[in-house]
């Protein structure tokens, strides 16, 4: 209802426009209209996506940087835990040495268990080991003492002193003064693990160890900086940031508000923290604004990409709507030269389009006024040509069943039954095959039909086909088409060389099942081939049986019954036919189907 209602509305408003306002409407409410506010809803939804995407993808690169980092920490890590905790170490470095020869020992024990230490992991610089045994020496290679050698802008004792009472036994800070080197110290403490007895000490490259990670990370979108659990910044791409967080801005603002978190927006900076597993974090500061430019120059993008395409549909729309307008003026003026009797008007057809043929059609019919005109002046004499054909249609079989009723009397007084019988089945046959007055009939007058070419092939057959009828009483009263089941009978005779079959037999069903109506016509004659039946049953014509074959029954099935009748033919090469025909049931005359059968 509601279609129909704004489909009145529609041709209300639209009425007192002509063709172009008419189109112009239509292109600008289902055209320009909808493509400006879907253009702006794309815009924005591909920013969003846009920006999504790009936190999506950062955050993973920082996932990924982070988990790097912490394998490369464990790795170095492990190292300095290994060494401190090896139990041989530690014993020597905490029991006294009697004499030189006891020193060597230890000296070789630990030239043979560390010296390749500072191979076994990239960017190691110096291995060493602290102690402060008086009784052993040290070597200068492996072992050593805390003294007041300069060291790492200090000296040895003051750092293997802050080493000793620290609480953490494992340390990583930066040389003062050269961030291009890392520091890496864990405590070695006697067999009990109550005391220290010396210290692990690596020196790392800094640019071997963690540079590659921090060249230009995010294409120079933003920064990352690696702290440890106290917040000290211990690697970042800006070298100089190396130190106390204090020194990074966003950062520090982030942790003074309390929202130092995944996800923290400052200043048009996105903050990403991952922390890792071994108590330390990894920052990135994201510049937005560098997300902003390229989110613009997308919206840009669409907008004119939206402009263009509006652009050139309205000057196409435009176009087209000018040579329409045109070409339906000039057809109107051809047609008032007609109205005025002038009929040998054309017009000048170029184009392949529906007014293209439109032109067409009116310079043919503008060719054929003249030859319309005299076909019906001379309508009337074919007519009665017509009604004198159909009278000679009619003598004929009046003269045929004149000429069998003579015969019949003669047979009669002859006493001859058998020529009787075949006289009754010809009369019968031909009265129903040569009315042509009507194409439907009832199943009993087709049954009869059947009947009476059975009873003329039983007197030229005599004893040689076993007739089985399996008729439901029924479907006698219900309507069929003419000529139905006998040119079927006739194929059993004609094509499936019934006659040549031992014990050769015909079955003839007749079934009401629901609102349908099946007949099935069976014989175990020679059968068809595969080639034939596949012919058959794409409904070619065979020009069986008195000018009618499966495609002349499956057309006329088409005419009076449409869609809901069906005709299937089933066969083995020397097993036999079955052909199965399926109608609706109808007590009344069925119409022709004009939609579905012409």
């Amino acid at each position: 209802m509601w279609l129909r209602f704004m489909e009145r509305n529609v041709i209300r408003v639209t009425r007192g426009l002509n063709m172009r306002g008419k189109i112009l409407l239509l292109y600008g409410l289902i055209v320009f209209v909808p493509t400006v506010f879907l253009g702006i809803g794309a815009g924005y939804f591909t920013l969003q996506s846009v920006r999504d995407n790009y936190m999506v993808t950062m955050k993973e690169a920082v996932r990924q940087t982070s988990q790097n980092i912490d394998f490369r920490k464990q790795a170095y890590d492990l190292l300095a835990v290994r060494t401190a905790t090896d139990g041989e170490l530690s014993l020597r470095l905490s029991r006294e040495h009697a004499d030189m020869s006891d020193q060597l020992l230890t000296l070789e024990y630990v030239d043979r268990s560390f010296l390749s230490t500072n191979k076994l992991l990239p960017g190691i610089e110096q291995f060493r080991i602290y102690h402060t045994n008086e009784t052993l020496v040290q070597d200068g290679r492996l072992l050593w003492k805390p003294e007041d050698r300069p060291f790492a802008g200090r000296t040895e004792a003051d750092w293997y002193g802050r080493t000793v009472q620290s609480g953490e036994p494992l340390q990583w800070i930066n040389v003062p003064g050269e961030e291009e080197r890392l520091m890496v110290s864990h405590k070695v403490f006697d067999v009990n693990g109550t005391s220290v007895v010396g210290a692990i000490y690596m020196l790392l490259d800094y640019d071997r160890v963690f540079g590659d990670l921090f060249d230009q990370p995010f294409n120079g979108a933003g920064d990352i900086y690696v702290m440890d659990h106290n917040r000290r910044i211990v690697a970042s791409s800006l070298e100089k940031q190396i130190g106390s967080i204090a020194r990074i801005p966003e950062l520090e603002s982030a942790e003074q508000a309390g929202t130092f978190s995944d996800g923290v927006l400052l200043d048009d900076k996105q903050i990403i923290v991952e922390t890792l597993d071994s108590g330390w974090s990894v920052a990135a500061v994201l510049h937005m604004d560098q997300l902003e430019k390229q989110s613009r120059w997308i919206v840009y993008g669409i907008i004119c990409g939206i402009a263009f395409f509006l652009l050139l549909s309205t000057f196409m729309v435009l176009t087209v709507l000018k040579n329409i307008v045109w070409r339906i003026r000039k057809l109107g003026s051809r047609m008032n030269d007609i109205a005025e009797g002038e009929f040998d008007v054309t017009v000048t057809s170029r184009d392949k389009d529906e007014l293209g043929e439109l032109e067409v059609l009116f310079n043919s019919m503008t060719g054929k006024l003249g030859t319309l005109v005299d076909d019906i002046a001379h309508s009337k004499l074919k007519e009665r040509e017509h009604s004198f054909r159909a009278l000679q249609a009619q003598i004929n079989p009046h003269f045929i069943y004149n000429s069998l009723s003579l015969i019949r009397w003669r047979a009669m007084d002859l006493g001859d039954r058998t020529q009787i019988r075949a006289i009754d089945a010809l009369t019968t046959f031909y009265r129903l095959a040569l009315d042509n007055r009507v194409n439907v009939t009832r199943i009993e007058t087709e049954l009869q039909h059947v009947e009476a070419y059975l009873d003329i092939q039983e007197l030229r057959y005599p004893g040689q086909v076993q007739i089985e009828w399996d008729v439901d009483p029924e479907v006698r009263t219900y309507y069929t088409i003419k000529m139905l089941l006998q040119p079927i009978v006739e194929n059993c005779y004609v094509h499936g060389a019934i006659m040549q079959k031992e014990g050769a037999f015909i079955r003839i069903a007749a079934k009401k099942e629901r609102d349908r109506i099946r007949f099935e016509i069976q014989d175990n004659g020679a059968g068809m081939s595969a080639e034939t039946l596949g012919s058959l049953r794409a409904g070619e014509r065979t020009g069986a049986g008195n000018g009618f074959g499966t495609a002349n029954i499956r057309e006329r099935l088409l005419l009076y019954f449409g869609s809901g009748s069906s005709m299937t033919i089933d066969s083995e090469p020397g097993e036999g036919t079955i052909v199965a025909i399926d109608i609706p049931a109808y007590l009344e005359q069925p119409e022709i189907k004009k939609g579905e059968g012409l």
